[in-house]
This record gives structure tokens, C-alpha cells and sequence, in this order.
């Protein structure tokens, strides 16, 4: 009895996980899917619009992910990840956004609002001189980064800015696990030959 009274009071200031959220939308509790969409909008924009690289766009891309979600949420397989699932769509909806327009290039790592592989290793008071050593790296990584493909580039933003592991990568772009890996290695190769030619 004990032991389930700790559980209680713990599980009380415990936010609910996705798959309870979703349950209880399922179930007809409408402040579930605010809950999930207040969860994920910041992580889905940030990750779309490093992939457009485009404010609008990326947030006209937002609105339509979660309305497939909102759409498609009674048939998600609530034994898999929504975590995966949800940047599935988003990938997705990137994909369909450069069928219907032509590519746009992403750039600007430097800008610390848009939360990218540089702020993600910036100490949080650098020196001066450090601030101009990191504005340089952070052009010379654009820079490189400009050069890769749009696939390479979600490999290193899903690894290094949304800390996904290799299994979610594959998922969410749905291709084998070791082609995800190889895809890993290769991108960090040339990404390295690129900086050193800058």
C-alpha cells in the first residue's frame, strides 16, 4: 500500500508521456493534443526550418505537419515512438515542399535563436577574442555545411541538434539502420574535407 501511495504522489508531478497524451485525446480529452502540440512545435520548427531554411515557409510547413497529425492520430501504432513518428511527417512534408519548389540552400548557423550545431558547443560567457574565433568557425561550418546534400545535412541535425540515436534517424527517414550509419560516416568525411579546403 505504501509503495503505491509513493507512486501516486511521484506520478503527480510527472508530465504525462506521449502515449498517455494521446489516449486521453483519443478518449475525447481535447487538451491532450494542445499539450502535444505545445511539446513538440518548437523542436518540429527548428528542425523544418534548418531543412527550407526559410521562416515562412518553414512555418506554413509547421502548420501543415500538425495538421496531418491532428488528422492521422488514430491511426498511429501507439507501440512505436510519436517522437519518431511526428519528425516523419515533418521530413516528410519538407520532401513534398521541394517537389513543389525548387531547393533553397540553408544557411545562417550562426544565429543563436535558430539553435544550431555551433550553439550547441559555445561555452555560455566566452571572451571577445573567442566570440570572434566562433563567428569565424560558425561561417566556415556554413559554409561547408552549404555543400552538402539536403539528406547528409538531416543526418547531422538529427545526431547533433536533436540528439536522435541512430535507430530513431532510421525511422524517421525510413531507411535501414546501416545505411543510416554509413550515411553518418560518409557525411562526417566529407564535411571534413570540406572544412579543410576553406
Amino acid at each position: 500500500m505504501f509503495d503505491f501511495l509513493v507512486f501516486l504522489m511521484f506520478n503527480q508531478y510527472m508530465e504525462p508521456t506521449d502515449q498517455i497524451l494521446i489516449s486521453n485525446y483519443l478518449s475525447g480529452e481535447e487538451k491532450s493534443f494542445d499539450v502535444l502540440v505545445s511539446r513538440y512545435l518548437k523542436p518540429i520548427y527548428v528542425f523544418i526550418y534548418r531543412y527550407i531554411g526559410k521562416q515562412e515557409e518553414a512555418e506554413d510547413i509547421v502548420q501543415d505537419v500538425f495538421v496531418r497529425v491532428w488528422r492521422n492520430l488514430k491511426k498511429f501504432d501507439r507501440e512505436k515512438s510519436f517522437k519518431t513518428w511526428i519528425f516523419s511527417i515533418a521530413k516528410n512534408a519538407c520532401i513534398d515542399f521541394f517537389r513543389k519548389k525548387k531547393p533553397v540552400l540553408l544557411s545562417d548557423f550562426e544565429d543563436e535563436e535558430k539553435g544550431t550545431i555551433i550553439n550547441k558547443i559555445v561555452d555560455p560567457a566566452p571572451l571577445p577574442d573567442e566570440l570572434f574565433e566562433r563567428a569565424n568557425i560558425a561561417k566556415i561550418l556554413t559554409s561547408a555545411m552549404e555543400k552538402l546534400s539536403p539528406n547528409y545535412r538531416m543526418v547531422l541535425f538529427l545526431r547533433y541538434n536533436d540528439h536522435f540515436t541512430f535507430r530513431e534517424i532510421a525511422e524517421v527517414l525510413e531507411k535501414p539502420i546501416n545505411t543510416v550509419t554509413s550515411q553518418h560516416r560518409r557525411v562526417l568525411i566529407q564535411l571534413k574535407k570540406l572544412l579543410m579546403k576553406l
